[in-house]
């Protein structure tokens, strides 16, 4: 939840220069697989669409006034972007220019924090609440 609030904090400081979107993946540690004793919600894995739109739902009370996508099923989102468990991206002009390490080692969102203090972006940020 640390990376959530700052990453929240990211999206209210920027909200003037950069349009924040959170793809919502499927959960890293659902209740019913391999659990995180430090998740703040009991999420189970998802079996349907309804379920990670649900999800999602808790995911948008976390980070009001971004938008939030869900990604499909077939997960084809985290796959594009290796986005799994974590990770930044910066687009600008439909390009990326930035390139986040895998989460969560590779989550830095002070290198997030620099690039849009330069910059005018457009960033994704791939999340699961476990």
């Amino acid at each position: 939840m640390a990376r959530l609030r700052a990453f929240q904090e990211v999206v209210q400081e920027n909200a003037d220069i950069a349009d924040s979107v959170v793809v919502y993946i499927e959960e890293a540690h659902p209740s019913d697989g391999w659990v995180s004793t430090d998740a703040p919600y009991q999420i189970p894995k998802h079996r349907c669409l309804e379920d990670r739109l649900n999800a999602a739902q808790l995911m948008h009370l976390e980070v009001p006034g971004c938008l939030i996508v869900v990604d499909s099923m077939e997960n084809s989102s985290n796959a594009a972007y290796g986005a799994y468990f974590d990770r930044l991206y910066i687009l600008q002009e439909g390009k990326i220019v930035y390139q986040g390490g895998r989460g969560p080692e590779g989550y830095r969102i002070s290198e997030l924090r620099d690039w849009l203090g330069n910059f005018f972006f457009f960033f994704f940020f791939f999340l699961n609440l476990t």
